[in-house]
Order: structure tokens, then sequence, then C-alpha cells
């Protein structure tokens, strides 16, 4: 299989109609989607979504890059994680991703993160890569601080939920200086 980028366990590759399936098996949990305004996802909300990636994925300019997350000893679909081109201008990118709930706990969402920082920067050419997380949403706020990012502050009441509430987000980012350092202190330690 061909991998857009691969780690230690996982390979990122771009997502298939046929994917839909492995989404839906985890877009459809509530205990994934509770931090999310989505889902969860009804079989025709999983379809849809990745009709949307796919006609994303083929626009041009392209701004949305989204990967099945593949774990590689299983050869599993088990998440995804994307990176979007927020503003081309001033090459910022905000990435996000999802794993299977089988998976957590095991350093999949971090490796996936890792790597699509990773494209984002030696790919895409961005200066400032952003991501946001629920306050609640202590697992995810860890993943973004151990892939170097920095929580810059709350955006406060910025999301609309499902149920018409509002919701604050963490705010994280990282710069691609910041980048380099991390990948040069990694190499030092190989």
């Amino acid at each position: 299989m061909k991998y857009i980028l691969e780690g230690p366990r996982i390979g990122l590759r771009e997502l298939v109609e046929s994917d839909w399936n492995a989404v839906h098996d985890y877009a459809s949990k509530p205990i994934v989607t509770r931090y999310q305004p989505w889902g969860p996802n009804t079989v025709e909300d999983s379809k849809a979504y990745i009709q949307e990636v796919l006609a994303d994925a083929a626009e041009d300019p392209r701004t949305r890059f989204v990967f099945a997350v593949i774990e590689l000893e299983e050869e599993k679909l088990i998440g995804a994680v994307e990176i979007n081109i927020r503003d081309s201008f001033n090459l910022e990118g905000e990435i996000g991703y999802i794993i299977h709930p089988d998976y957590w706990g095991k350093g999949y969402a971090t490796e996936a993160a890792s790597l699509i920082l990773d494209f984002g920067f030696a790919n895409l050419k961005l200066h400032r890569i952003f991501a946001t997380c629920d306050p609640k949403n202590i697992a995810s706020s860890k993943v973004l601080e151990k892939i170097g990012m920095f929580k810059e502050g709350i955006l406060r009441e910025h999301m609309r939920l499902r149920d018409g509430g509002w919701r604050d987000s963490y705010l994280y980012s990282i710069l691609e200086s910041e980048w380099i350092l991390r990948i040069h202190k990694a190499l030092q330690f190989d």
C-alpha cells in the first residue's frame, strides 16, 4: 500500500469512497463525537463526509487534505487526520484528528498529528499551524502539547454545537521555526 506519510506504527493515505464504513464505525459512536459540533453520524452522514472529502481533494487550488490513519500491523483504518490551509497569503493551516476509541491511549493520535504537522510544514510550506480543542478534552490538549504546540489562549463561544449551544476552545499553535527546532532536537537524540 502506498502511504503519503509513514510513522513507526501508522501510515497516512488519501481517503477513498470505500472507507465510509470504517469511518462510520468510529464516527457513529457518541463517545467519539462528544467534543465535536457534529455527530454521532448516521450512515448517510458518513457517506456524505467521504463525498465532501473527495470533492475537496479535487479542488484547484487544493486547501483541504484529509488522510486515513492506517494502523500498519493490522492494515486497518483507525481514524482520520487533516490539515486545512486557512490563509494562503499568511501561510497558515489548521489540523484536526480523530481516532477510533479502541485505539485511544496508545499514542496513535500523537503520531498522526505529528505526521500531519510534518506534511504541513515540509510539503505545504506553511509558516504557522494551529489547532483547537474543547477545554474538557484533556487527551486532545495533551496530544497538541506533545507535538510541540503552545497554548495561546481560549476562543470564547466560537463554535456552535448541534444542540444549539456554544463551545469555548483552547487555541494551540506552532511556527515553522519551532517545528524545525523540534526536528533538530529529535535528531540529536537518535
